[in-house]
């Protein structure tokens, strides 16, 4: 089923949503400004407001619901997880926390034996960025204080996280920040031989920049990042927050783009647990041993819930082939989106693609907004840039449609002059 078009969103009175919208704005801190909708339910790729309009979501959650909404899979081992065990603190392990825990050393490191990787679990995709800031801290002791991150980076908002993210905005009412974090032209390997010498202690790199608008980082950089930071002594720390567990086709973006490279760190998040709040912090060899007893810690991460619904969306995107399903639709979509009048390229891989726009159609945010209205959810992370990241679970049927309106706002937005 697909929503009726704009009658469906638009045509409801919007008292239920405005309702709830006043209380949010009565009790809740004004950290993300005003939400567009009250969503109150969500099966599969759909999603209902308050007021029983429908949305396609092609946003999961900012790429965290990849199995969609309600998945049988996630529910069944949410629900007999919790009623048997749901929190212990880290006092204690669970077998859950244990066989997350391999898996996703296997999956980060599938050349790696037993024992070479470890696992850190935390709550989120910046406390997996913290972890890894404290492993290159520790990686460089005094001899070390430098760490390179690059321009238009996004890392996370806590205070490490934010250390490495670019963007000023972002960073300057909270400064000073953790020192000693330097920024280089995103791609550039020339920029990177140039400033990585042996004060280093690490380079962090997204595989693909998502807040940046879907850049992905250009063929041999990640493979010269490589070879340079293991001459330097340097570790190579790649953040898969947005891009991995099968985002992009692959269970790691960069077995996808640098298929022969084997980071020092990888951290996760977002779709690791389809919906359920956990993060990663893996790494291999003697990074995997630099954390020790009270230098680092969560009191929720790796709780046998959130590590029960992880594990549950690997074994789904094993056993239902949701990788080879990522790349197929991804490429034939972006081949379709490509093609239409107001679009510039289509940048990303899989199910992470970013939709450049031309000047004549506005700011991209309103193309969002009216695609809103006619029941489709995307965001735009740039001026000129529409961001799609659905669920793995996405039919054909819902990205025609998406594809068709798309079509129909843009020629829209020309013939009107938008600006």
């Amino acid at each position: 089923m697909t929503p009726s078009s704009a009658d469906t969103a638009a045509s409801h009175e919007a008292s239920v949503n405005q309702e709830w919208l006043q209380r949010y704005a009565n009790t809740v801190m004004n950290t993300f400004g005003t939400p567009g909708r009250v969503l109150v339910r969500g099966q599969g790729a759909h999603v209902w407001d308050a007021d029983g309009a429908e949305y396609i979501d092609l946003l999961a959650g900012i790429a965290v619901n990849c199995l969609g909404h309600a998945h049988p899979a996630i529910v069944a081992a949410v629900t007999e997880q919790i009623s048997t065990l749901g929190h212990i603190s880290n006092f204690f392990t669970s077998p859950a926390q244990v066989r997350l825990a391999e898996e996703l050393d296997g999956l980060a490191f599938p050349a790696a034996g037993p024992g070479v990787s470890k696992a850190f679990l935390a709550n989120s995709g910046t406390e997996a960025n913290e972890a890894a800031f404290k492993i290159a801290r520790l990686h460089g002791g005094a001899g070390r204080p430098r760490i390179l991150a690059l321009e238009n980076a996004f890392h996370g908002r806590t205070m490490g996280a934010l250390a490495l993210t670019h963007k000023e905005a972002y960073r300057s009412p909270f400064e000073p920040l953790p020192g000693g974090v330097e920024f280089i032209p995103a791609g550039d390997v020339e920029a990177l031989r140039t400033v990585l010498g042996p004060d280093v202690a690490a380079l962090i790199v997204e595989p693909i920049q998502g807040e940046a608008g879907v850049q992905e980082l250009p063929a041999g950089y990640l493979e010269a990042a490589r070879e340079l930071t293991s001459a330097a002594g340097a570790l190579l720390m790649i953040d898969e927050v947005q891009t991995g567990m099968g985002r992009t086709g692959a269970w790691m973006a960069h077995h996808a783009l640098a298929p022969d490279v084997t980071p020092d760190v990888v951290t996760l998040a977002k779709g690791l647990g389809g919906g359920v709040p956990i993060g990663a912090t893996i790494a291999t060899g003697r990074a995997a041993e630099l954390l020790g007893p009270g230098q680092h810690g969560t009191t929720f991460g790796g709780n046998p819930v959130a590590a029960a619904a992880a594990l549950a969306v690997i074994d789904t995107i094993r056993e239902q082939g949701l990788l080879q399903r990522v790349s197929t639709l991804g490429d034939r979509w972006a081949a379709a989106l490509g093609a239409l009048e107001g679009v510039t390229e289509v940048r990303g891989r899989g199910l992470l693609r970013g939709i450049g726009l031309i000047d004549g159609v506005g700011p991209a945010s309103q193309v969002a907004d009216d695609l809103a209205r006619r029941g489709f959810i995307v965001n735009a992370p740039r001026p000129d840039t529409l961001r799609l990241a659905p669920p793995f679970v996405l039919s054909d049927a819902d990205a025609d449609a998406f594809t068709t309106t798309l079509t129909e706002v843009l020629i829209s937005r020309l013939r009107d002059g938008s600006s």
